[in-house]
């Protein structure tokens, strides 16, 4: 495994490359020179430039936008899988076991595990050592750590940079394992084209989240430890969920026996016929609304016991699976126009809040206009048109320059 630390150096120890990730550590004074050289590095297959790229993407330093530009065209060929649900579910057991599993078959990983920030340094708490046991000293699997840094998704606004940077680096698979929190977990759904949502058995805290939004973001529903009590009512919960959320209600009672799982969810087939003990897999035709067509995608509950491996390669299967049906129905493509979309309104907006920050600042500050406000001497609607005619102005002046010349 190629860790990325966050202790600001780069070292080998025990055959991995270990690289830097702390804000502030590493100094942007080579230029454009300097991060050219470090984009064809990480192009030629460096695990030090990736690591070195990503800690400036996290960052925010110096030249990261211009770095992030120079990847973009060597980016859309990995498969990326958004890893969510709430805390203590498994995920990042999970993540470790199909890291592995992509490594069986041959094909290289990358996974972000984007941990809630520390008070004290905004970094990741929770770090690269503790995690991806299985994987370690693996060259062909890179790991990172990243802060949330309190982005409401639960996801870094660095996080799908730093996926352009696996997926130009040659990664075959990107995973990325979120944050547990809850309905606004939907910003994964903007990096990932597949989201497998995990929940654990008998956790009301999993079913109200599941009913606050996030049902809406799964592509793959998973119940991880499914040697627990409750599993199989669980599955049927979800499975009742789903059908609820196509707005198919219909045959809810009879849950158990339209997704083939009896009283323990287990020793069930795939078709609903009763058989062999094990994970349960994806729904057959009885789990489709009854206004599906074959261009829709039925989200499919597996099992999974993370700990041993259980039902993992079923999951790796249903996974392969969605990818296939994003790439023939052509949804993969309106994904990421979707994705491309959303990533632009952001910049967007936060260049434009940049730019009014400044225009705020040369004012006196927003406090010193709140005074001006609460003395009545103007009204928020005014100071807002105050400060923003100048950003007005130089969209106009550039909108008419455009005209002109395009007449010309």
């Amino acid at each position: 495994m190629t860790p990325g630390d966050s202790d600001g150096e780069t070292t080998e120890r025990d055959g991995a490359s270990t690289a830097s990730g702390a804000a502030g550590t590493e100094r942007d004074t080579g230029g454009d020179g300097r991060d050219a050289d470090l984009v064809d590095a990480l192009l030629d297959g460096e695990h030090r430039a990736l690591a070195r790229v990503i800690s400036k993407i996290e960052n925010r330093a110096p030249g990261y936008r211009d770095i992030v530009s120079r990847l973009h065209e060597h980016t859309g060929s990995a498969s990326v899988v958004g890893v969510t649900g709430s805390p203590g579910a498994g995920k990042s057991t999970l993540v470790d076991k199909l890291a592995r599993a992509y490594r069986d078959r041959g094909e290289t990983v990358g996974v972000i595990a984007v941990d809630p920030s520390s008070p004290y340094t905004g970094g990741a708490v929770l770090g690269d050592r503790i995690r991806m046991a299985s994987n370690a000293g693996d060259m062909d699997v890179f790991f990172r750590s990243m802060s949330a840094r309190g982005t409401l998704g639960g996801l870094s606004t660095a996080t799908a940079d730093a996926v352009k940077a696996l997926d130009a680096f040659g990664k075959d698979r990107v995973v990325i394992e979120t944050v547990g929190a809850g309905q606004n977990e939907v910003e994964v759904v903007r990096t990932a084209d597949t989201v497998a949502v995990l929940v654990q058995p008998g956790s009301g805290d999993d079913v109200q989240m599941l009913k606050a939004g996030i049902l809406e973001i799964g592509d793959v529903f998973v119940v991880n430890k499914a040697d627990m009590d409750g599993a199989g009512r669980t599955v049927a919960d979800l499975r009742e969920m789903l059908h609820m959320r196509d707005g198919d209600a219909s045959g809810v009672g009879a849950a158990a026996g339209h997704h083939g799982v009896d009283g323990d969810g287990r020793g069930a087939d795939a078709n609903g016929a009763a058989g062999s003990d094990g994970p349960v897999g994806a729904a057959g035709d009885a789990d489709r609304p009854d206004d599906a067509t074959d261009d829709d995608w039925d989200p499919e509950v597996l099992e999974t016991v993370a700990t041993d491996g259980e039902g993992v390669g079923e999951l790796l299967d249903t996974l392969d699976a969605h990818r296939a049906w994003l790439e023939s129905s052509g949804r993969l493509a309106d994904r990421e126009r979707e994705r491309h979309a959303a990533e632009i309104r952001h910049l967007l907006r936060s260049d434009a809040a940049a730019l009014l920050e400044r225009e705020l600042d040369a004012r006196g500050g927003v406090d010193a206009l709140a005074e001006r406000v609460r003395a009545r001497e103007t009204d928020p609607y005014a100071v807002a048109d105050e400060v923003l005619a100048p950003l007005a102005d130089c969209v106009g002046e550039g909108r008419e320059t455009g005209d002109r010349s395009g007449d010309e």
